[in-house]
């Protein structure tokens, strides 16, 4: 995702660099033996279409069974992919998902956060996408201050006005929280479960890992969450066994993002 992304993607920060497509079937060779059956596989960045890999990424996960989410902006990279992306809906049809970022349903706002034109050619991505068949959703944000129904109001408005036929409900378009990382935030404490109505078994890490590779590193590495890739006490290890034990939520976006924000970077 080029975005004013909640992992820090800019073109100049390379703390991380592309996976191979042999790195990621070593970890779908473990995963079947680790957590059997179907899951998600998703995909993020940066922007994924950048990465040459990710066409053959995608055969290898649905071709196990599995289905894939891509994150993307939908622009220039996604369309340099128009072949590849046809190929893969044709033989494995609605298990491809693309979650396309729009941070806010106005142009304005989302130009403001990720740069003047980029409106536009996102708006054409998700017309090709819904154009050619694919199951298209959206990742978006409500403001500080705006109620998630407004939000959701405001999207279902632009997509009538845009021509695009998707939906507003929660499996359609996600809506994250805006993060301030200079605001304080409460930690999390065993009470916090029973005041907030929440289980600790919904929060993502509970059942989802991050595989990420440093720059400069032999071999990727499992983190607990999407949020959290360069925090070294959330590095689990390098296999997925390694990373099978209980995560911590001491992480200031522990409590922002999932536990006091509500959100959640999956399906």
């Amino acid at each position: 995702m080029y975005e004013s992304c909640y992992i820090e993607s800019t073109p100049r920060n390379d703390a991380l660099v592309y996976m191979a497509a042999a790195e990621v079937a070593a970890y779908l060779n473990e995963l079947a033996d680790v957590a059997p059956g179907p899951r998600e596989i998703g995909f993020t960045g940066g922007e994924p279409f950048l990465n040459r890999d990710l066409a053959a990424m995608l055969e290898d996960v649905m071709s196990r069974g599995h289905r894939a989410l891509v994150l993307t902006n939908a622009t220039r990279p996604m369309r340099l992919r128009e072949t590849d992306l046809l190929k893969l809906r044709a033989r494995h049809g609605a298990r491809l998902m693309l979650r396309v970022s729009l941070d806010h349903y106005s142009s304005a706002i989302h130009e403001a956060e990720r740069g003047g034109g980029s409106w536009a050619p996102a708006i054409d991505g998700l017309r090709w996408l819904s154009r050619n068949g694919f199951h298209a959703t959206v990742a978006g944000r409500h403001s500080v201050g705006e109620s998630e129904s407004r939000a959701r109001a405001g999207y279902a408005g632009m997509f009538a006005a845009e021509g695009l036929p998707l939906g507003v409900d929660p499996s359609d378009l996600v809506l994250f929280p805006e993060i301030d990382p200079e605001a304080d935030v409460s930690e999390i404490t065993d009470a916090c479960w029973g005041i907030l109505g929440v289980q600790p078994a919904s929060m993502m890490c509970a059942t989802s890992r991050m595989v990420v590779k440093r720059n400069g590193a032999g071999r990727p590495a499992v983190v607990a969450c999407t949020l959290l890739p360069y925090a070294p006490e959330f590095e689990m290890g390098f296999s997925l066994a390694d990373a099978l034990g209980e995560v911590s939520l001491n992480h200031p976006n522990c409590a922002r993002f999932c536990v006091l924000g509500g959100a959640s970077c999956g399906h």
